[in-house]
Order: structure tokens, then C-alpha cells, then sequence
């Protein structure tokens, strides 16, 4: 299977380039083909400028944004890995659903009804994120988190959700609280061939 990795973290140290690393290993011990685009070693720029929207009104797309939707038309599978900053993905991640995930690609309106276009794409989540679980059920930032990301990106662009995974507590986590998380990494990609 052709899977995508999509990463944006820029701490090669941090715990999100460490569950990149368990992604990668649990894909190729299965022999996948794998393509990894660490948005911020590639130097993405984030920034959806008035010249790339009157572009894709014209049905043009910057050359660095066509590379991207090139990766992602050729993948089966599509990872998604990053923290949650300030209750959202960071800038970076934001700034390439922006860009790349553009009108014609990823979805379009057909006589006012929309429609994804990418089905047929499973992807998987990782998100980390400082708080608990039960700190975010207790503000409804839980249900936010999995309704502006997983509905009105992932599934509004026909991407089916086969796991989205929130690891708790990251910056405090223990090194067996790692290998539990690093666990359950491998049993969703064991799931998905």
C-alpha cells in the first residue's frame, strides 16, 4: 500500500518526531511504500496568498502546491501527525490544508451540493496536546477538536477516518506511557493491511 506521511513538528527531539519514527518502522516492517513530507524540514510556506486563490479560481496551482497534491493523489493512505496548539493544529499544518487542499482538488460544489474528492484515501490522525482527556471532555474541547479537524477538513474532503489518536498529557508523559502510545501505533497500522 502507498502510504503518505504528512508531519509538522520542528523539534526533531520531541515526542511527535518519535511517533513519526514508530509510524515509519510499523509501516515498512510490513513492506509499504512510504513518502514522508515534514513540513517543516521541506520549508512549506504556510501562507494562502491572494495570488494563489486568484489562481485556483483559473483552475492554476503554484508549482510547490501541485508537488504536494501530486504526493497525496498518488497515496492509498495518508497519515496526518502533529501537536495541538492553542486547541488546533499548528500554523504550518493549517497553512498546507489551506493551500493544498484547494477547490477542484480536494473537494468542489456540484450544482451548490459539495463533494470530497478524495475518497478512497483512508487516513489516520496523531495529534498530542498537553491537557487531559478529561480536561477537554470537561470544556467540550474533545468533541471541537474532532468536529472542526475530522468533519470539516478530513471528511469534508472524502478522506475516511479509519483512527484518530489524541495522546494526553505529552509533555509529562513517562517513558512507559510511550511505549503504550507506540503500542497502539502499531496495532492501528497492523489493522489497516
Amino acid at each position: 500500500m502507498r502510504h503518505l506521511i504528512i508531519y509538522a513538528h520542528p523539534n526533531e527531539n520531541s515526542l511527535n518526531h518519535h511517533l513519526l519514527q514508530t509510524v515509519i518502522e510499523s509501516l515498512q516492517s510490513e513492506g509499504h511504500e512510504i513518502e514522508i513530507r515534514d513540513l517543516n524540514q521541506i520549508n512549506f510556506n504556510p501562507v494562502l496568498s491572494l495570488q494563489d486563490m486568484q489562481e485556483q479560481r483559473l483552475g492554476k496551482v503554484a508549482e510547490d502546491i501541485t508537488i504536494e497534491q501530486d504526493f497525496i493523489s498518488w497515496a492509498e493512505h495518508i497519515t496526518f501527525i502533529y501537536p495541538i496548539w492553542w486547541t488546533g493544529m499548528p500554523a504550518i499544518m493549517k497553512g498546507y490544508i489551506d493551500r493544498v487542499f484547494s477547490y477542484g482538488f480536494a473537494y468542489r460544489y456540484d450544482q451548490g451540493i459539495q463533494k470530497g474528492l478524495l475518497k478512497e484515501k483512508q487516513t489516520v490522525i496523531i495529534n498530542t496536546h498537553g491537557k487531559s482527556h478529561e480536561e477537554y471532555a470537561s470544556l467540550g474541547m474533545d468533541k471541537a477538536l474532532s468536529l472542526t479537524s475530522d468533519k470539516g477538513i478530513f471528511s469534508y474532503c472524502g478522506l475516511e477516518i479509519t483512527q484518530h489518536l489524541f495522546f494526553d498529557k505529552a509533555d509529562k508523559a513517562t517513558s512507559e506511557q510511550i511505549e503504550i502510545w507506540k503500542d497502539q501505533i502499531k496495532n492501528t497500522y497492523l489493522q489497516l493491511v
